[in-house]
């Protein structure tokens, strides 16, 4: 028995296109569902594959990735055909008579437009490098899916690092993949301005979504960044990055003094003893492991820990650049701090404030931060933020909805 098969088209600002799109896919798979999920289009795609007779699934801006992976939670159970807005040719070939396995990808017969193939030199590297797998196309937008291929790559890595990042699932998940050469055409980007940029897009989110990733509370999966802390402090940065890759399922004090030997309690013990390195006194020591810990509570929701971070780095004269640039990729919904991240700027904020209180000033920062870190581990920060109005509305201020 063949599974049911559903088509997932990401538009974005495609009229031109996407009623042309769907009326072949429909044509060419009279039985499939079309799903178009609209990212944030500002013209009448959504209206336009509407009427063309997709399903259409109207989204805030949220990249190729993310908006995929919205229409796959949207889709039944099945085969999934993925395919660009702007495709023109037969995909037929790329679902076999027989059942579909694994994952086959399109390999356009011939090159048409775009630059200087560094994007895609780099997407073949990162692949060989996560998986051993040689791909010939692995930017192509158009892939079928098995349910088992599909349930090992779901959700994508956001915007276009999505097919780069799914390769790489599929094949270390023990999925076959396969590439099929196929006669497709799909607007290609020139060697100006534009193409350029958009090109520079594309690197960044492949580059971001090969590395590692983590789901966050809306389930949508992002690249963790906090590693780029390490340039400004590297050891707490070291210590918060051994428990985004190794942490278990142990939260807060007690169970981590429980289990005994956790990344947690690396946390916990490593980095107040690199701030007594440091600082030489017991009250930096203090600091500095309070603030990492503080930090690492807050960071539940896009942007909270790093608005905490800028608003107490002004006060202690802690650096502003690297969390300025952060904080607009978290908002957003692009990328997360992990504990890399928040432990690195936490350490950042101890040891400023360090360098900024002495005497009873230094000790009272200490008490708050000990009051904050024991009602984190009694009730959640996260919930008291969102009871109390006013720091409600700014811990969801700029947040996507």
């Amino acid at each position: 028995m063949v599974d049911p098969l559903t088509i997932l088209v990401a538009a974005r600002d495609e009229e031109a296109t996407i009623a042309v799109t769907v009326a072949a896919l429909r044509s060419a798979f009279p039985d499939a569902e079309v799903i178009v999920a609209d990212d944030g289009s500002c013209d009448a795609t959504a209206d336009r594959a509407e009427n063309a007779g997709a399903v259409v699934l109207r989204l805030s801006r949220r990249g190729k990735g993310q908006a995929l992976s919205e229409a796959e939670r949207a889709a039944p159970p099945g085969q999934l055909l993925l395919v660009d807005a702007d495709l023109h040719g037969d995909l037929t070939p790329l679902l076999p008579d027989s059942l579909l396995q694994g994952l086959r990808v399109a390999r356009f017969s011939a090159r048409r437009g775009g630059g200087f193939g560094i994007a895609k030199r780099v997407a073949r590297a990162l692949i060989r490098l996560r998986s051993g797998f040689d791909a010939t196309e692995p930017l192509s937008g158009q892939r079928a899916l098995s349910p088992q291929a599909r349930a090992a790559v779901f959700p994508l890595a956001p915007g276009f690092g999505a097919e780069t990042r799914m390769t790489i699932d599929a094949v270390r998940a023990g999925c076959s993949v396969e590439e099929v050469e196929l006669d497709l055409e799909h607007r290609a980007t020139g060697r100006d301005a534009r193409g350029f940029l958009h090109r520079g897009r594309q690197l960044r989110d492949v580059v971001l979504g090969s590395g590692p990733l983590r789901l966050n509370y809306r389930g949508l999966r992002l690249p963790l960044v906090g590693w780029t802390v390490g340039w400004q402090e590297p050891v707490a940065t070291a210590i918060g990055l051994a428990d985004d890759a190794w942490s278990g399922p142990e939260r807060g004090f007690r169970e981590h003094l429980r289990a005994r030997r956790t990344t947690g309690m690396l946390k916990l013990v490593g980095i107040p003893v690199y701030g007594l390195v440091r600082t030489r006194s017991l009250s930096g020591a203090l600091l500095v492991g309070l603030s990492a810990n503080v930090l690492n509570q807050l960071d539940t929701r896009p942007g909270r820990a790093l608005k905490a971070y800028l608003g107490a780095a002004l006060a202690v004269d802690a650096p502003l650049g690297l969390a300025v640039l952060l904080t607009a990729y978290d908002l957003r919904e692009m990328a997360m701090l992990g504990d890399a991240g928040s432990n690195g700027l936490g350490t950042l904020l101890g040891l400023s404030s360090v360098n900024r209180f002495t005497g009873r000033g230094r000790w009272a920062a200490i008490g708050a931060l000990a009051g904050l870190t024991l009602l984190g581990e009694t009730h959640s920060l996260g919930e008291l933020i969102e009871r109390t109005p006013l720091l409600r509305d700014l811990d969801t201020l700029g947040r996507r909805p």
